[in-house]
């Protein structure tokens, strides 16, 4: 499972998050901040990603249009990096049970 990080949080996790979500990218080293949410929704789904985000528009989304792709919409505020990295951390098993492909949960949000 790899993770589109939505421009919203900070390009440093896509390194901290190689181990646990391998092929993980963020909006802005893509080059997608020109994008609207549909843009970098259809990109997660044509590209097989789950969107990690702190907006709530992706919710709207997951529910008007289901998945693929799946979100993780963090309900934190803001928190440094290394807070929503152990965040992930903590939750990888829930992550990574809840997400798969063949489960019926389209968006998870942690707090």
């Amino acid at each position: 499972m790899k993770l589109l990080i939505d421009q919203n949080l900070s390009y440093r996790l896509v390194s901290q998050l190689q181990d646990l979500f391998p092929g993980t990218e963020q909006v802005k080293r893509l080059g997608l901040t020109d994008q609207r949410d549909t843009g970098i929704w259809e990109y997660a789904r044509q590209n097989e990603f789950v969107i990690l985000t702190q907006d709530e528009d992706f919710l709207d989304l997951s529910l008007l249009r289901g998945a693929p792709p799946k979100v993780i919409l963090l309900r934190t505020g803001n928190l440094p990096t290394a807070r929503v990295l152990e965040l992930l951390q903590a939750h990888q098993l829930m992550i990574y049970t809840l997400l798969t492909a063949e489960s019926e949960v389209h968006c998870l949000q942690l707090a």
